[in-house]
Order: C-alpha cells, then sequence, then structure tokens
C-alpha cells in the first residue's frame, strides 16, 4: 500500500491536477485521445517530481517525505485555485479502441524490460548513476558531506585521493565518477548530472535497492509510450504501433531498459518535449507551450549532449515561425530559466565533467567554427527575410522540406558505402552508420528509414518540424563522431534516445502511412508488402534479442555484497586495493559506502608509502574499532610496521555479456571475484617465517598473478610475464629460494618456460619449468641475503618468463590470458 500511495502521489497526482484545471483552453486538452489524456498527466507529474528533488537536493533539504508533501501540497494548490473544477466535462472523447494499443505496449514493454541488471559496484558509469540517486536518498543533498574522507589527516590524503595537479582548483577523485572537492568538510559530488539519479533517489524511496534498480526499466516503458504518441500524432496510430513495438522488441532498447543509463530518460522526455511542441506550435494550444519549454528545459539536467535537442526544437521553432507558427513567451520562460539554471550547474558543481566536451570543442577545426557560424547567420536572415516578405515565406515553406532530404540522404549514402578511415579518422568513427545497420538495425530497414524520412519530410514536416530537425542533427552529430566499435552494448547506446526510435517511425511511415492516397489498387498491392517487410524486421529483431531476455547482468552481486558489508561494523574502517592492483576487487568500494553505508577508501595506487601508511593506521584505531583491507592481490602493503591477518576469503561468478572488440556481443561469460578480508594490527613481536602456500590468502603477498585456482588438491596461481612474490623478512644465513612450480602443461608450440628469479631486483639464477609440479631451488648469495635481511622488510621475489596465449597459440577455447607457471608455493631458507 505503501508503495502504492507513493506512486500514485509522485506519478499521478499533481500532473492530473494541473491537466485537468480550468485554464488555457481545458477543452481543447479534452479533446484529445484518451489515451493521450492518460500519458499527459503521468509525464507532467514525473517532471515535476524531478524537478522538486533537484530543488530540495540543491538545498541540502531532500527526502522521500518532503517530495510527497510537496507533490500532494502542489495538487491541493491547484485544486483549491480551479474551486474542485476538475472535470474535463462532456467534451471529453471516450476511450476507443485505439486506447488499447498503448496498453498492450505497456504490458509488452514490461514483460521484456523486466527484471533489471545487478550492476550497482563501480568502475562504470552504471553503478555511478545508482549510487548518484542513492546517495540523494540517503543524504538528502546533491553535494554530499563525507566524514570519512574528513577524518584522513592531511599528510595521508595522498594514499587515498591525491589531488589532480592539472587543475587550479582542488578535485580529487574519491571513486570512479565521484570527485571530492573539499577534503576538509569531505564535500563530493558525483560527476554525473543528476536528472536520472533523482529519479533513482525516488525509486529507492518507494521500495529500497529493488526500487532504485527498477527505475531505468519504468523510464524505458515511458520511453516507448512517448515514441507511441509522438508518432500517432505525425504518422498515424498504426505505423505509431509498429515503431513502437519494433523499439521494444530491438536488442538495444532491451538492454538498457535494464541497465542504468540516461539514455532511456533522454529517450522519454526528448519525445514528450517534441509533442509538446508540436501541440504548442502547430495545434495551437496554450497549454503546451509551458510544458514545452519546461521539459526542454529539465533535459539540460541529464547529459550535456541534450543541448542538441534543446538547439533542434529552438532552430524548428524557428522554421516554424517562418511558415506562420508563432511562440508564446510561455514556451520561452521555462526555457530561459532552465537554461540560466544549467548554465550555473554545469559551471559550478559540475564544472569538471563539462571539461572534456570543453576541451572538444574549444579544438574543433576553423571550419566547424565558421559552418556554425554560418549557419545560425543563415537561420537569422531566413527568419528575418520571411518575417518581411511573403514571397520569402512561400521559398522556404516550399523549398526547405527537399533540400534537408537531400542532405541527409547523401550524407547516409556517403557514411554507408565511401566513407573510410583515414588520417585522424578513426575505424569506429568512419564505420559507425554501417556497423549501426549490420548490428543493431539492419540495412534494409535503415533504407527504409531513408525512404520514410522523404516522406515525412515531404508530407509531414510542416506539421511537426521539430522532429525532423531533432533527428537530422543528432544522427549527423553522433553519425560523425560516435563509438559502436569496438566497445558494442557499452558504448552503443549513443544512438538510444534519438536515433533508434525516430529512425523506426520513418521505417514504420514508409511501411504503412506511405500508402495513403495513392489508390485501392496501390494500397492494396503496398500495404501487404509493408506490413510483411515489418513483420520480416520484428522477426529479426525479437530473434536478436532473444539471449539477452533470458540475461540479468551481475546477477548475484548484491547477495554477495550484502554479505561483505554484514562483516563490516559501523565502527569499522575499511581500505579497498586500488584500480591498479591488477583485480576488480576495488569496483566494491562504491557500493559499500555509497549503498551500504560502511566507512570505506580507496588506496589511490598498488604500492602505498608504508611510512605514511604507518602513521595513518595509528591515528585510524584511535577512532575506529578495527582497520581492514579488502584486495584481491597485487597491493603491496608487508610492513614489519603493522600485522595482517586473515578474516574471511570469498571466490565467485556472475554473469557478464561478452563485449569483443570488432564483434557482435555472442554470449554470456563468468566473470570471476576472488578477494580477501584482513585486519589491521601491531607489528608482530616475532618474525614470520618466509613461507608462502600461494592461493590461500595471499593476496597481500602476490602482485601481476592471476587468480587463485586449484587442481589435484593444491591452491596455486599461474604468473605473468613478470610477477612478484612478497614474503616475511629473511634470516642473514638464508641461502635457499624453493619455488614449487609446473609449466601447466605448456604445448611444443609456446616458448620454454625459463624462469628467472630476483631476490629484491638482484638476479639469482633461471630455471626450467617442467611439466609437472616439483621444488626449483634457487641459490641467495651471502651478501644479497645480509642486506635482505637487514632491512627487516618483507622481501619481493620476483618472477619473469616468456608468457603463452591459449586463445592464440591452440586457437580454440575463449581463455586469452597470458600465461606463465603454475605457482604453487615459496619458501625462503
Amino acid at each position: 500500500m505503501r508503495v502504492l500511495f507513493g506512486l500514485i502521489v509522485i506519478g499521478w497526482l499533481p500532473g492530473t491536477t494541473l491537466f485537468r484545471a480550468p485554464f488555457l483552453q481545458r477543452a481543447r486538452r479534452a479533446a484529445l485521445p484518451a489515451e493521450e489524456r492518460w500519458y499527459w498527466p503521468v509525464v507532467l507529474s514525473l517532471a515535476l517530481s524531478l524537478a522538486i528533488v533537484l530543488a530540495l537536493a540543491a538545498a541540502h533539504r531532500y527526502s522521500f517525505g518532503r517530495l510527497l508533501t510537496a507533490d500532494i501540497a502542489i495538487a491541493a494548490l491547484v485544486a483549491l485555485g480551479s474551486r474542485l473544477d476538475l472535470r474535463l466535462g462532456a467534451t471529453a472523447r471516450r476511450p476507443g479502441a485505439g486506447a488499447l494499443v498503448p496498453i498492450a505496449l505497456v504490458v509488452l514493454a514490461a514483460w521484456r524490460f523486466f527484471p533489471p541488471s545487478e550492476y550497482i559496484i563501480g568502475g562504470k558509469d552504471p553503478g555511478v548513476y545508482v549510487s548518484e540517486g542513492i546517495q540523494i536518498a540517503q543524504r538528502g543533498a546533491l553535494m554530499v558531506h563525507d566524514p570519512v574522507i574528513a577524518s584522513v589527516p592531511p599528510f595521508a590524503r595522498d594514499l587515498f585521493f591525491p589531488a589532480d595537479r592539472n587543475i587550479e582548483h582542488y578535485v580529487a577523485v574519491r571513486f570512479m565518477g565521484f570527485f571530492v572537492v573539499n577534503p576538509d568538510t569531505g564535500a563530493v559530488i558525483g560527476q554525473f548530472p543528476q536528472l536520472f539519479p533523482a529519479s533513482i533517489a525516488i525509486g529507492y524511496g518507494l521500495a529500497g535497492l529493488t526500487g532504485a534498480r527498477e527505475t531505468v526499466c519504468v523510464w524505458a516503458l515511458l520511453g516507448v509510450l512517448s515514441v507511441y504518441f509522438l508518432a500517432a500524432r505525425l504518422v498515424g496510430r498504426a505505423a505509431a504501433a509498429a515503431a513502437a513495438g519494433l523499439l521494444t522488441l530491438n536488442v538495444i532498447q532491451v538492454w538498457f531498459a535494464r541497465y542504468p543509463n540516461a539514455e532511456v530518460v533522454m529517450q522519454t522526455l526528448v519525445f514528450a518535449a517534441l509533442l509538446a511542441t508540436a501541440r504548442a506550435q502547430i495545434d495551437e494550444d496554450p497549454f503546451f507551450f509551458p510544458v514545452a519549454g519546461a521539459l526542454l528545459g529539465l533535459l539540460l539536467f541529464l547529459r550535456i549532449d541534450t543541448v542538441i535537442a534543446v538547439g533542434a526544437v529552438v532552430v524548428a521553432v524557428a522554421l516554424g515561425y517562418v511558415a506562420g507558427r508563432r511562440v508564446r513567451w510561455m514556451f520561452w520562460l521555462p526555457l530561459a530559466a532552465a537554461t540560466a539554471l544549467a548554465a550555473w550547474y554545469y559551471l559550478g558543481p559540475l564544472r569538471d565533467y563539462v571539461e572534456l566536451p570543453i576541451v572538444f570543442v574549444s579544438n574543433l577545426p576553423t571550419w566547424h567554427y565558421a559552418a556554425i557560424g554560418a549557419l545560425a547567420c543563415g537561420l537569422a536572415l531566413l527568419v528575418t527575410a520571411a518575417r518581411r516578405s511573403t514571397a520569402w515565406s512561400t521559398r522556404v515553406v516550399r523549398y526547405l522540406p527537399p533540400a534537408l532530404t537531400i542532405t541527409v540522404v547523401a550524407l547516409a549514402v556517403y557514411a554507408l558505402w565511401f566513407r573510410h578511415p583515414g588520417g585522424k579518422l578513426t575505424d569506429y568513427d568512419a564505420y559507425a552508420l554501417r556497423m549501426f545497420a549490420a548490428f543493431y538495425f539492419t540495412l534494409p530497414a535503415l533504407i527504409a528509414a531513408l525512404i520514410g524520412f522523404a516522406f515525412v519530410i515531404r508530407v509531414r514536416f510542416w506539421e511537426d518540424p521539430a522532429f525532423a530537425v531533432t533527428l537530422a542533427a543528432f544522427s549527423l552529430v553522433f553519425f560523425y563522431k560516435i563509438r559502436i566499435v569496438p566497445e558494442h552494448f557499452w558504448a552503443a547506446r549513443r544512438f538510444l534516445a534519438v536515433i533508434l526510435p525516430g529512425a523506426l517511425v520513418c521505417v514504420s511511415a514508409a511501411a504503412l502511412t506511405g500508402v495513403r492516397g495513392r489508390g485501392p489498387l496501390g494500397r492494396a498491392v503496398r500495404l501487404p508488402i509493408g506490413i510483411v517487410f515489418l513483420a520480416l524486421v520484428a522477426l529479426s529483431y525479437a530473434r536478436a534479442a532473444r539471449p539477452v531476455l533470458d540475461h540479468v547482468e551481475y546477477a548475484g552481486i548484491i547477495a554477495r555484497l550484502e554479505a561483505l558489508a554484514g562483516r563490516i561494523g559501523d565502527r569499522d574502517l575499511l581500505v579497498v586495493e586500488s584500480r591498479d592492483a591488477g583485480s576488480d576487487v576495488h569496483v566494491f568500494g562504491l557500493p559499500l559506502a555509497y549503498i551500504y553505508a560502511r566507512n570505506v577508501l580507496t588506496l589511490s595506487n598498488a604500492k602505498p608509502d608504508k611510512a605514511a601508511f604507518a602513521a595513518f593506521l595509528d591515528q585510524m584505531h584511535a577512532q575506529y574499532d578495527r582497520v581492514l583491507f579488502l584486495g584481491g592481490g597485487g597491493t603491496d602493503l608487508l610492513s614489519s610496521r603493522w600485522s595482517v591477518m586473515p578474516v574471511q576469503s570469498d571466490r565467485f561468478q556472475i554473469p557478464e555479456y561478452e563485449s569483443p572488440r570488432n564483434a557482435y556481443p555472442r554470449f554470456v561469460r563468468r566473470k570471476e571475484f576472488d578477494y580477501s578480508l584482513y585486519v589491521f594490527g601491531p607489528p608482530p613481536e616475532t618474525r614470520p617465517p618466509a613461507v608462502l602456500d600461494v592461493g590461500v590468502n595471499d593476496d597481500l603477498n602476490v602482485n601481476r598473478f592471476h587468480a587463485k585456482e586449484e587442481t589435484e588438491g593444491r591452491t596455486f596461481r599461474w604468473s605473468q610475464k613478470q610477477s612478484v612474490l612478497i614474503v616475511n623478512s629473511i634470516e642473514p644465513g638464508s641461502r635457499t629460494i624453493a619455488l614449487w612450480m609446473s609449466n601447466g602443461g605448456r604445448p611444443a608450440a609456446a616458448p620454454p618456460a625459463d624462469v628467472a628469479v630476483l631476490l629484491n631486483d638482484v638476479p639469482l639464477g633461471t630455471v626450467r619449468v617442467e611439466n609437472g609440479f616439483r621444488e626449483y631451488d634457487v641459490g641467495i648469495p651471502p651478501d644479497v641475503a645480509a642486506a635482505a635481511a637487514a632491512t627487516r622488510e618483507p622481501v619481493r621475489i620476483m618472477l619473469r618468463t616468456p608468457t603463452w596465449n591459449p586463445m592464440k597459440v591452440l586457437g580454440t577455447g575463449d581463455d586469452n590470458r597470458e600465461l606463465g607457471v603454475m605457482v604453487d608455493r615459496v619458501a625462503v631458507r
């Protein structure tokens, strides 16, 4: 009941009262199709709720209760101001058979878009978005104050978040996507725009972590509806249903409907804004002028590339003005206010997020600036001339659509068949459009989309110029510079928001709407052909997406993280290994800190300064009950200044879809995590023996090894080209390093397993390792042993080995590791 109440208040109540209020010609809204009257209250409520979340969080005052209160208060004020007159009246059209189409789309999308992935770990954008949203929900602010950061003394900050010396103001990385802006107060801000995280905060308030994860599924479902309602107005219900259905079937829509990303939010809001703009400027419904301006303004807080959508709509509005379509001030006021706030937002709290786009724009060739300036001047002259001359206006209305069609089709043909890499043009830029067609859209569908685009431009352009201009703008920008290859499911989302759904609208228009007005015979021939074509495209999309439907990315990781978080107390401090330690355990730091509210610090490198770390430990032991370390191998943290005792080890695998280079993803891999939890203690009273059983609680004793494995009752790790074993300090009389190793059945085509052994960078000798585990001894010169013993610190035994790659040498399997030898045990005697 609590979830249902929250959904009604946040996703329906305020929008319904605004939509039904008796102002701005309510009768025109009542005349809309019944299904669209159900759609707009949801969009308006969500937009209003998101604006409230951002405003409260900017003031450090957000809470889920305050959001509910604000939504109820707004609905009550509108209702009272309307004197409770919220009935649309007799002019409201009753639901017809067409109302079943969006209902069917919702059912289809819900089946294909749920359940969501369990991607809550750090390391990439999805986990950052989830943690940003949960931080808003838990701490009520866009910029949070992290007491763990503030507790780190100045001398130890470089151990965990060294400042970026290339930036004038202070900024350091807390986690990937989170920047420290003031280490004294612990001020941290996520560096992705926070509109999508604001919706995740709402989902978290409704249903905890499950609600936060399912937020992206809901956005994708709303995106399908937004595409449908815009297309229904533009090309008719049949073509709109086909376009929305194909979008729901497409593998990229299915994938990102379950995977945290901002593009599905952009899809919903862009198409809603385009529909509102058409309803306002073309249909002359005054209610939608502020709605269109507000939706466009809200987009600016989602992603920096939404400026393309805003700019395209403004250009379309100007072109509509040339054709005699006026825009009221109610459109410009919310858009101008949102633009001013967005400028402060990006140049203030998110200034580091826009650093790269600013650098990109500042380094554009001179001719790019000249072209942009010429287009802007040309548009201004066009509007001015058309305003003063009816003849000019007539020429623009006649010749602009075919000119735009020729330009887009010509560039598409060039990109499909004639564009090749060379100079600064990379292969993944040059082949972007053909990869989009080959991997995700199909070439026949792309050809149909170009035909449909020509039809929409010729027949419907002045009924909705914003759609055509926006689709053309995104296509020109993203297919000029977009990474579709070599990383597919992750990078391919760039075309998800506008290009994919817009192109599908054009495909459906070519197949269905384009047959209108051709006479009974022409319609009888062309319509079945169009239906068969759409059915074949739908079959292709459904077949491509079938493997994804049964896949939940990172399924099971939440239960593992919850178990790990349960072992870390509220009064414990957890130190997590660095990103360059050689394993993926560092990605646990973000959710443990910003979802499960544990005290977490991540090392900045795999070889921290031990004197500074010892002083840091002394202070932290006075503030926390325990100081723990979480690692998977590769961190040099053994020292005589402290002791390290194992607490827990775990090794598990989770499903991760393949992401190959220059190839289509084919199957699900098993991503392995192998970690151990240790507790730091006082220095040991006696030096432990210099013996190590590799593969058992050895994460602090190995560097640049592969993951732990076990065979024939032995635990071991594969070495790499240069791997390091770290053992406790040795005695002056030590004379031998004993290594138990095997070459692992190295094939004849691979080089011999000649292992060079070094002690503290001093070469000791080389042994040839054969098949089967056996002991290999290397002598230690007396002076080398004496020098190593004098430091009373752990010693580094380096192994240098020619490696081989099973996939390349054998030509089979999927083991793409560079393998040295299997190391089971080491002892210094």
